[in-house]
């Protein structure tokens, strides 16, 4: 749907009488053109915006010219329109918010209350808000506005309440995929709400199934369903004679009640004191204890992203986690330097050995920092790394070094901080030796291990560290680690004035810093310095030539076959077992680069401003197994209605607990059990009264 005639004719004027662009402390607003089909739009104005009026207009085409916007007349409400102004809650001095509303309600636009969808607009308008200092106008807001009648979920509900079916005798509603009131669904062909011409355009990708209405489909079971084809001349053995309203999906809707929660009393005592066995020395995942007979905290992110500020060090447990945390609510850890933890033997102590750094880069950390200057502020100091090294021999721990990272901020300040926490148990004969990832294999969460035949610096393959506001000359390095799945990115800044050229070396450059690596290790304790220990060059697909002009673009600004996303693939599998554990290793790894088509994003005008053009990287691990699957019989190929992976009936499976599927209990005893089952009838033909008979007639034969 392409805009009306008026309103490319007012970007034009905008365009070539500057207008729009911010003069005022590089005022101006985000977005610039908004093209509106609901009765509320919202805007923000960012800038210095003191002592700034924001007004609007309605826009009229006179005699097929576009009028010159004028700053004169300052109006919030014209028409059936509104204009509200409310400051922003992150900046209110920086940022405002400007919301324009349309007054009126929606059922005055058909002239047919029972039309269920208006095949032309409503409402048809153009507005302006203008944003001005002393009548001089600074920033504009063009709003493009094409209502439907039934678009919006605005209008008044009915008062009627709708009556839902015993769920018990029909299914909840016999067009699931209706799911808006008073309007057309795409893609539903069982909605009553949209017409035949509406149906036609998507008459061809209907939604099947339940969900695209067929609620009563006729089950196998049915008499009156024919035999499908290939089906056993048994089946089915009986049938069912029912209507098609006896649906297979009744009872799939539970009707159930909502009962109040039972609050619990509050004379309820909760036994919480910890459990202390650290005395006898500390086993793998038991909480580190201090002396207090309290657990060592360290903040550590749940299973729910959440950070919790008071979770226990479990005993020879890594982890390495980044908390967000708000500067009003922070306090100073404290404890560390007084701590005196239970090293695990009767009555032994060790206590921590803590040693500070100083950091400056403040952006690194925090973001959306604002600065309250008051009357006698005194900086303060903040905790933005914590890393900790536990020595450990046996099940105790000899020794802990702590090393935290300070930065120095404003006693008022506010913002965001990301904080990062490390724990790391070494043995207390560890040294200058490599670490390994495993031994053989690959351990979970371990780095995956990479080198660089001709820089030998290079140890792992990363992904980027989003930091501040998430610009890649922020960002930092994280490794991958194997058997995780991770996906990460950046934002590139691109100024107005770069060429296609350097905007494709410089994505390129980033991407390719994440994978320096020439070779991958196998497996986990592969020696970097022997090259055919288990080393795997990595496959690098064939990806946009960098070096190559692509084809000219017929569109201004827009560059083709721009890098943007990085994929890694990394193939692994079981190698075998060590003393019953599985040793896994990767099989191949393979970097893929996928090109874009990106267009430099402007306002009314083009300034020298920087835009951002964002930049991901991903990994994936596809694990293969280390054999093949064992091949089809021609008996399983043939005769298809005795597998049991596709039919109710298994044969194979009728002496269910004498076969090889049943894990229930030892082979050798369902055997024995099997045997005795079987000699309880033969006792009893024995004993039976026609077996009495055919002795009796046998030792007469014989006399």
């Amino acid at each position: 749907m392409g805009l009306p005639p008026l309103a490319p004719l007012l970007l034009g004027a905008l365009l070539v009488l500057g207008v729009a662009k911010p003069l005022w402390a590089d005022l101006g607003f985000i977005p610039s053109f908004i093209h509106m089909s609901g009765p509320v739009v919202s805007a923000s104005l960012i800038g210095g915006t003191e002592d700034v009026t924001v007004s609007l207009a309605l826009v009229k085409d006179e005699a097929g010219l576009s009028p010159v916007p004028t700053c004169g007349t300052l109006s919030t409400e014209i028409g059936d329109w509104s204009l509200t102004v409310t400051p922003s809650v992150v900046r209110p001095e920086d940022v405002l918010e400007v919301t324009v509303r349309l007054k009126r309600g929606l059922q005055r636009c058909s002239s047919n209350g029972t039309d269920s969808f208006s095949e032309s607009p409503c409402v048809v308008q153009t507005l302006l808000v203008s944003a001005s200092h002393n009548s001089s106008c600074l920033a504009h807001l063009l709003i493009q506005v094409e209502i439907y009648a039934n678009s919006s979920l605005a209008h008044n509900a009915s008062e009627n309440m709708t009556a839902i079916p015993n769920q018990v005798y029909q299914p909840l509603g016999p067009c699931p995929c209706n799911l808006t009131a008073g309007a057309c669904d795409v893609r539903c062909c069982c909605d009553q709400e949209c017409s035949s011409e509406l149906i036609k355009l998507f008459r061809e990708s209907c939604f099947t199934g339940v969900f695209g209405g067929a609620v009563t489909p006729p089950f196998d079971q049915l008499c009156s369903v024919p035999r499908a084809h290939r089906a056993p001349g048994w089946f089915p053995f009986l049938c069912v004679q029912s209507s098609l309203a006896n649906s297979p999906f009744l009872g799939y809707f539970y009707h159930g009640s909502v009962s109040s929660r039972q609050h619990a009393s509050s004379e309820v005592y909760v036994h919480t004191d910890p459990k202390d066995f650290s005395d006898f020395g500390y086993k793998q995942g038991d909480p580190v204890m201090t002396v207090d007979k309290a657990y060592f905290t360290i903040p550590q992110v749940s299973l729910a992203g959440q950070c919790m500020q008071n979770a226990p060090v479990a005993f020879l447990q890594n982890f390495d986690v980044w908390c967000i945390t708000d500067l009003d609510v922070y306090q100073d850890p404290d404890g560390i330097l007084t701590a005196k933890i239970k090293n695990g033997a009767m009555g032994g102590i060790v206590a921590p050995k803590v040693t500070y750094e100083e950091t400056t880069d403040l952006d690194k950390f925090i973001t959306s920092s604002e600065m309250l200057l008051s009357n006698g502020s005194a900086p303060r100091n903040v905790n933005v790394e914590e890393h900790y090294i536990f020595r450990w021999n046996n099940n105790t721990i000899t020794e802990i070094n702590v090393k935290v990272i300070r930065a120095e901020i404003n006693g008022h300040q506010k913002g965001i901080m990301t904080q990062r926490f490390t724990v790391k148990f070494l043995s207390y004969s560890s040294g200058t030796e490599k670490e390994t990832s495993g031994n053989p294999g690959y351990q979970l969460g371990k780095p995956v291990r990479a080198l660089n035949i001709d820089r030998m610096s290079v140890r792992t393959l990363h992904l980027w560290q989003p930091a501040g506001r998430g610009l890649c000359t922020m960002a930092t390095f994280k490794p991958i680690l194997f058997g995780e799945n991770a996906f990460s990115g950046c934002l590139l800044d691109v100024g107005v004035n770069e060429s296609c050229t350097q905007l494709r070396e410089k994505a390129a450059g980033l991407l390719d810093s994440l994978m320096q690596a020439t070779h991958v290790a196998m497996r986990g304790n592969s020696d970097y310095d022997d090259l055919s220990d288990g080393w795997l060059e990595v496959i690098r697909a064939d990806g946009p030539d960098m070096g190559a002009d692509p084809p000219v673009s017929n569109v201004n600004g827009t560059c083709r076959d721009i890098p943007a996303q990085l994929r890694i693939r990394i193939l692994i599998s079981e190698a075998g077992a060590v003393e019953g554990i599985p040793q896994q290793e990767i099989l191949g790894t393979e970097i893929r680069l996928s090109p874009v088509n990106w267009q430099f994003q402007c306002g009314l005008t083009c300034e020298d401003k920087a835009n951002l053009f964002p930049l991901s990287a991903s990994v994936q691990f596809i694990k293969i197994p280390a054999q093949l699957p064992r091949p089809l019989t021609r008996f399983q190929i043939n005769f298809t209605e005795y597998d049991c992976n596709r039919n109710e009936v298994c044969w194979p499976q009728l002496l269910y607990p004498l076969t090889q599927y049943y894990q229930g209990e030892p082979y050798a005893q369902c055997v024995a059990k099997g045997f005795l089952l079987l000699g309880l009838p033969i006792v009893a033909m024995f004993l039976s009264n026609p077996w009495s008979r055919i002795r009796k007639a046998w030792n007469s034969a014989t006399i």
